[in-house]
């Protein structure tokens, strides 16, 4: 059996890495194509190395350009590295440029998909995101689905067959890394933070971060905080920030970090010791329950409504007074605080590497892993 895996962000390679591990765990070397979505070193190589996936295959520099640009690029490169290698299976997670570029290029070769992470909607088409999960969900043959709700999502959209709920293999990642991280990192030190006297926030999504009015918004709410806040900043929203002259402003104060986009083992550690968390990130959302850590969430929707259900996340969207009551209560009332991060994780119990790999094995072995001609509906 040769399947290959195509990612090419921080997400998806620390998503994939149990996955990728647990075919070597079977003798079977995968074939690790990296798109080169995140160009940025600190973005892409470093999260390699932590993770010990130097053996990446093919390198495709895609890089920066616009939504159709970037995805038909990788598209083109993706192809020629298919049609060159013939994998069994093309494994893609998640719901970026680059997973939908891999759906398309594989499907349409007649290879067929296995979308690792599959069924999540927030339910919002005017998030890049959210068009690129459903398209990919929709090309895969193979959907391996983390809770009973992203099951019940592409049953709603017709989608029965070949569905598995395997958990998410977030969890595999947290509880494979976070005693690594906690070992290894010295980034506490490095910040002379304090354990639980600190608050970490990320912001990327383009509808916070390329809308200048939002922007403005998340600058004011940061600047606001009653606590020291640590923010890595993605390359792209510092550029953003500058143009606007609001990058002064976040230098200025005194309470909060700015700082370069971390390396994984170091951002492990930095969210297991945090207070809280401020994010707009799905990934985000998911390690934060993993790990007790209560979640404000900076959208008005989330594709992880599981971690709102559990009472682990609260959505805050972009309104000052509503973050600053969360993080208030969050700081001043024991009850509550405990009460989110005691919450239950939704997601698994760390085995799902294992479970998607043993799954397509036995797909292969029956001679099932194909494109089919129909599927039921």
């Amino acid at each position: 059996m040769k399947p290959a895996f195509v990612f090419g962000t921080r997400p998806e390679i620390i998503k994939l890495s149990p996955v990728i591990r647990a075919f070597e765990r079977k003798g079977i070397k995968p074939l690790l194509i990296h798109t080169g979505q995140h160009y940025d070193y600190e973005m892409s190589k470093i999260f390699l190395e932590e993770l010990d996936l130097n053996g990446i295959d093919y390198h495709l520099e895609v890089g920066s350009g616009t939504q159709a640009q970037q995805t038909g690029i990788a598209m083109m490169k993706i192809e020629e590295v298919l049609i060159k290698e013939k994998p069994d299976v093309v494994l893609v997670q998640g719901d970026t440029n680059t997973v939908l570029a891999g759906a398309l290029a594989s499907v349409k070769l007649k290879i067929p998909v296995a979308h690792v992470e599959a069924g999540l909607r927030s339910f919002d088409r005017t998030m890049p995101e959210e068009i690129n999960r459903i398209l990919a969900d929709h090309a895969s043959e193979v959907l391996f689905a983390p809770t009973e709700e992203a099951r019940q999502n592409l049953e709603n959209e017709g989608i029965r067959e070949g569905v598995y709920v395997v958990g998410n293999t977030i969890v595999d990642a947290v509880l494979q890394n976070s005693e690594i991280a906690e070992r290894k990192s010295k980034i506490l030190g490095h910040f002379n933070l304090k354990p639980k006297l600190y608050a970490v926030l990320t912001a990327h999504r383009a509808e916070n971060t390329d809308n200048e009015e939002n922007l403005r918004k998340l600058v004011d709410i940061i600047k606001s905080l009653p606590i020291k806040v640590v923010y890595p900043v993605h390359p792209r929203t510092e550029k953003k920030l500058k143009s606007l002259n609001l990058w002064k402003e976040l230098e200025k104060s005194e309470n909060i970090i700015l700082s370069k986009p971390l390396g994984y083992l170091d951002f492990l550690k930095l969210l297991k010791n945090s207070k809280l968390v401020l994010t707009d990130s799905g990934g985000i959302q998911e390690e934060s329950i993993i790990l007790g850590i209560p979640c404000l969430t900076l959208r008005y929707n989330t594709e992880r409504p599981e971690t709102v259900k559990a009472g682990g996340n609260i959505l805050v969207g972009l309104e000052k007074e509503r973050v600053l009551y969360y993080v208030n209560n969050l700081l001043n009332d024991d009850r509550f605080y405990q009460k989110m991060a005691n919450a239950e994780n939704p997601f698994g119990d760390g085995r799902s590497g294992e479970r998607i790999v043993n799954i397509l094995i036995e797909l292969y072995k029956r001679g099932e892993l194909k494109v089919r001609s129909s599927r039921f509906i």
